[in-house]
């Protein structure tokens, strides 16, 4: 079992962006798909993008062209970069394997978007 830590959230302004940072520690994930999930204030958890350890990529139709998922698996650590940034970006995100499974979730990162 990995320990993954979540960082770089913090508060934006519409329009800004963030680069979200998901450490693992334990073992190598590096032969798994990861993702980025998000919960925003009174929804469920949903998943954001996800990333193959050759490269691959899928987003959510709500974060298409804004958000850049990326892995250096080198150094254990999955990436979300966030551009464009909308206040229903709005949300605690976390980083776990896809499928997730139940013990990998963390704490988050708390993101919010406002002016």
């Amino acid at each position: 079992q990995v320990q993954l830590v979540e960082s770089g959230g913090g508060l934006v302004q519409p329009g800004g962006s963030l680069r979200l940072s998901c450490a693992a520690s334990g073992r190598i994930f590096g032969f798994y798909v990861m993702g980025w999930y998000r919960r925003a204030p009174g929804k469920q958890r949903e998943l954001v993008a996800q990333i193959t350890s050759g490269g691959n990529t899928n987003y959510a139709d709500s974060v298409k062209g804004r958000f850049t998922i990326s892995r250096d698996n080198a150094k254990n650590t999955v990436y979300l970069q966030m551009t464009s940034l909308k206040p229903e970006d709005t949300a605690v995100y976390y980083c776990n394997l896809w499928p997730p499974k139940s013990d990998y979730w963390g704490q988050g990162t708390q993101v919010t978007v406002s002016s």
